[in-house]
């Protein structure tokens, strides 16, 4: 196991398959992870489920707002139906210079509809919604909307997959890239300022409909880029 990251992260919606296998694997990769979930007592029992699958590490569970208070680093992994209801109840345990990476996709199936179209959202972006609500002097980057959740679930299968990140602060996404390429695998690619977020998020549409087609995990990976993306 690598060496232990003495910085925590939190994750809002690890009950979920994208949440979880970013815990596990994240786990796997040294980091302290906080589970958060509306319910604490599901929190403690994702926290005990994903210590088990990662075979060790550091793992605690509680209920979303004191989670969110526990870490500089928090990813918000939720459906989109529950976004706004969920950065609402974490509002207050937010400190300015928490940096949220934002993983939310607004997809059509969030309000009974199909998985591979998207919803219009008047900010343009999921990732911009959450800026939009977020407090003051916290921080927020658009990241993993093409990391298979089954990849990242399956630890008895190698992952090799860009990461789309895109925000305002290229120190933000420098940030959120050192903690995401912790899990083996996954290599992080700077996408440009939040506002491509629209396109990163629809990517998931696509996806979805690719992996339904072939039956399979497919991921994206940027050919012709130099060798160190972040210097």
């Amino acid at each position: 196991m690598p060496e232990p990251s003495h910085q925590p992260v939190t994750i809002i919606g690890a009950s979920g398959a994208l949440g979880f296998g970013l815990a596990v694997r994240l786990g796997r990769g040294g980091v302290p992870v906080v589970i958060g979930s509306r319910d604490a007592q599901r929190a403690t029992e994702t926290a005990e489920r994903a210590a088990q699958a990662a075979g060790g590490g550091s793992f605690s569970g509680y209920e979303n707002a004191a989670a969110a208070g526990q870490s500089p680093v928090v990813i918000l992994s939720v459906p989109f139906r529950s976004q706004s209801e969920t950065l609402k109840n974490i509002k207050d345990a937010l400190s300015p210079g928490t940096l949220i990476i934002d993983a939310t996709v607004p997809l059509a199936a969030a309000v009974s509809g199909r998985a591979t179209r998207m919803l219009g959202v008047w900010q343009g972006s999921a990732a911009q919604q959450t800026r939009e609500m977020a407090p003051e002097g916290v921080r927020v980057v658009s990241a993993l909307h093409t990391v298979s959740a089954a990849a990242l679930s399956d630890l008895t299968t190698p992952i090799s997959e860009d990461v789309l990140v895109c925000g305002d602060s290229r120190q933000d996404k420098r940030e959120a890239a050192a903690l995401l390429e912790r899990i083996e695998g996954l290599r992080c690619v700077d996408c440009g300022r939040l506002e491509m977020a629209r396109i990163t998020e629809s990517l998931t549409a696509m996806l979805i409909s690719v992996n339904s087609r072939y039956k399979t995990h497919a991921g994206i990976h940027l050919t012709g880029l130099p060798d160190s993306l972040w210097d």
